[in-house]
This record gives C-alpha cells, structure tokens and sequence, in this order.
C-alpha cells in the first residue's frame, strides 16, 4: 500500500478485528493508512479493546491492556486522575519498578499531591520573560538551519535527509539554548533521547536487552544534569538549569532525584516530539500539495495549521494511565488495577469530534485535538513552545526553502509510544 493512500479509503470490511495486535512492533512501522483503519474499525466495533503487553526481555508478563480510541472516553478518563492514576507508570505499558517509572516519566508518572507539587514549582520557570527569550531565539536557530541543509544539498548530490538536517537540529538546538547544555554535549542528549523514546526499535537500541540500554540512555542524562547544576549552583547564568535549581515556592525546591528526572523529561520531550511534528507535518504537506500552497500563500492560517499538524500527526500516540478502584465507563466495566492505553492519534481522528477526520485541513477550525493530552492535569506544560517553534520553523520554510521536495518513502520508528520517522529523503528542486 502506497505511503499516500488516503485512511479512509482502506477497506473496513477486509479487516480482521481478531487479528489486530497493537502489542505487534511491526504494526507501528506500518503507513499511518493501515494504522488509521485499524483505529476507525477498533473505534466502531471495539473502543475498549483488550491487547496481551509486549514482551520485553528479562521482565514478566504483564495482565494486558484496554486501547482507548475513542475522544469522548479518552477524555473522560483523563479528567479523572483520582480514577484512572499515572502513578503507576504513565509511558511504559510495562509495570517497571516504581523510581524507574518516576526516573523516566517525571511528573508525567505522578499523581496529586505531589504531581501538583512539582508542576508548580516547574511552572515557576516557565516565566513569561523565560519564554519570550526562547521564542525570540527560534528564528534565528530555525533560518541557520535551513541555511546549513541548503548549503549541504548543494555541496553534495541536492538531497538531506528532513530528519537528520532539519527537523532534528530545530528543537534540539532550541532546548539546549534554553537550558544551556553546552554543544560539546548536544550529541549526546540526541543519542539519549533517541534510545530512550526509540520503542525497542533494533536499529536505534539493543533489540536483545533494550531495558539496559534505556537505563544506561537514563543514567548519561542524569550525569550531564548533575554536572551542570552543580556548575549553575557555583556559577549561576540566564537559563532554565539555573531557574529549576534554584527554583522554589512556599519554600519547597525539588530534590536532586526530581531535577534529574524533569531534567530528562525536558531534554526528551522537548526534544523528540516537536522533531515528529516537524518531519511528519512536512511529509504531511508533501502529500496534501493543496493544502501546502495554501498555507504558504496565507500566513494568517499559521494558528489553525499549526494545530492540525498536532492533531494530524499526533506525535505522542498513546499515554497509559490505571484504574485505582472498580467501576464503569460508557458501558465498559473495569476492575481495580486495569490498564487503559489513551491512544491520541485515534481519538484525533474521531469522526465524532472531527468533521472528515482523515482530511489534513490547515484551516481546520474548531479544533479540539489532544495532541496535547487530553483534559485534566497532566496537559502538556510546553504546548505554548512547541506552538511556537512550529508555527516559525514552517513559515521560515515557506520563506527559504520554498523548494523543498520530499524525494523518497520515510523510514518509520517501529515505536508505539511516538510516532516517529528515522528518515525521510528531500531535495531542492531550484524552483522558487
């Protein structure tokens, strides 16, 4: 099947509902067409499905899980954090062990009191005065960029790679400018980013002991962190590592562990998923050529667009989250201890919530995605950045690289958790 077959026009009926297994890594490198049938006949036939967990080496298995595909349950769960807990681990389908989980998700594997905690003394550096300095920033290290793969085609055979060239240095060099990691370890930060959010993919970790890779991946960031807080503590500058070291409300700091870990959470999050955004959105425009031309043409539809691309793509595809007791929820009961896979990237394509779903509409408005999280205290903390950083890097596109092509079939992330691309070839036609 072609990269650019429509999602709607997958045959329903031809599909075996027995036969899905989102647990199946060979599933996620299959075209978003096949993932998004798969999606619209789980949605229809069954919302609440339940999968056998993933194995991974040197763990037991697990009791399954429930996908969560439609919006209207999506949220519902989401709004309910007394209910349906991330305290039991909120981006790993396996159960790991309790400071593992925390190590990696952050605030993101807590619940209230203390997820409140943290995300209020994190938000306390999340300064407007913080923010403006980022943003003023994102337009120069986007134009540099395009600048160096332009430079790079040309020194060469006219083609990059949209993933290693463009949409991986923008966010990469945005976040370590915003927390002042210094370039001599800005490799490391994407190795680690790409090994801890890779999936198991084989070709990015271990595929025979991928936990000890993602600990190991864990431990490099969490040494950098050390390093540089305590040269921060010494020596204070203008960046957010001094901010969050330094950080403190009601007389409450967050302890080393908790740096440690927001520190990754950083770094990976702000990082890996804006990167998706940017290589799937323009992959997204490649295949909607309309829908390009009439974004260039209109900057007024930057706001609009921006969010469709989010609702579109879906970067993150799926959060977990666990039942804390017994109960009901639109017709499907649970027991204490359930699993519930909140997978975005199906209840973006809703037809309940989203007129044509399966159409990419940079116009698209209202908009309700939950690219962003669903409703409920774990919406993401970075959104207004990340807005941001895309909303400059496509019009700075349109601006310089108006000729850009992509030129070949993308490479897929064999990862359920992002949805990613390792790859994605493109050239510069000239023609301007």
């Amino acid at each position: 099947m072609s990269v650019n077959t429509p999602a709607g026009s997958v045959d329903l009926a031809s599909l075996d509902i027995d036969a899905i297994d989102l647990s199946d890594r060979d599933f996620w490198a299959e075209p978003p067409a096949v993932r998004h049938a798969v999606f619209d006949k789980l949605r229809a036939e069954r919302p609440f499905a339940h999968f056998e967990e993933p194995a991974m080496p040197g763990m037991e298995p697990g009791p399954g899980y429930w996908a969560v595909t439609r919006l209207a349950d999506l949220d519902a769960i989401s709004s309910q954090p007394a209910i349906f807990c991330s305290g039991k681990g909120a981006v790993s389908i396996q159960d790991l062990p309790a400071d593992l989980s925390e190590f990696y998700g952050s605030m993101i594997s807590m619940d209230d009191p203390r997820h409140a905690r943290i995300r209020r003394i994190v938000a306390k550096t999340f300064t407007p005065r913080m923010l403006e300095q980022v943003v003023d920033s994102v337009v120069g290290i986007v134009d540099q960029v395009l600048v160096e793969a332009r430079a790079k085609a040309e020194a060469g055979d006219g083609t990059i790679d949209v993933v290693a060239d463009i949409a991986a240095p923008i966010p990469l060099r945005i976040i370590c400018d915003m927390m002042g990691i210094p370039e001599e370890d800005r490799d490391l930060v994407l190795s680690a980013s790409n090994t801890i959010l890779s999936g198991g993919d084989p070709e990015l970790t271990d595929e025979d002991d991928p936990l000890t890779a993602l600990i190991e991946a864990g431990m490099n960031m969490a040494a950098l962190m050390e390093r540089l807080a305590a040269e921060r503590l010494e020596n204070p500058t203008d960046d957010l590592t001094t901010a969050l070291v330094n950080s403190e409300v009601e007389g409450e700091k967050l302890t080393h562990q908790e740096i440690a870990s927001f520190f990754i959470l950083l770094l990976v999050a702000g990082n890996e998923t804006t990167r998706t955004a940017i290589a799937q959105g323009l992959l997204a425009l490649s295949e909607n050529p309309e829908q390009r031309e009439r974004w260039m043409a209109d900057p007024s539809l930057d706001k609009t667009a921006v969010e469709e691309i989010v609702r579109y793509v879906s970067p993150v595809t799926w959060m977990r989250r666990t039942a804390t007791q017994d109960g009901e929820l639109n017709g499907h009961s649970f027991k204490e201890g359930d699993k519930f896979l909140l997978f975005y990237a199906a209840a973006n394509r809703d037809p309940e919530a989203f007129e044509d779903p399966h159409a990419f509409d940079v116009g698209r408005n209202p908009n309700n995605h939950v690219g962003f999280g669903g409703h409920g205290p774990h919406f993401c903390l970075g959104a207004h950045l990340a807005r941001r950083e895309l909303a400059v890097t496509f019009r700075r596109l349109f601006e310089i690289c108006p000729d850009l092509e992509i030129s070949g079939e993308p490479a897929r992330l064999r990862s359920s958790f992002v949805n990613g691309l390792k790859r994605l070839p493109a050239r510069f036609t000239g023609v301007r």
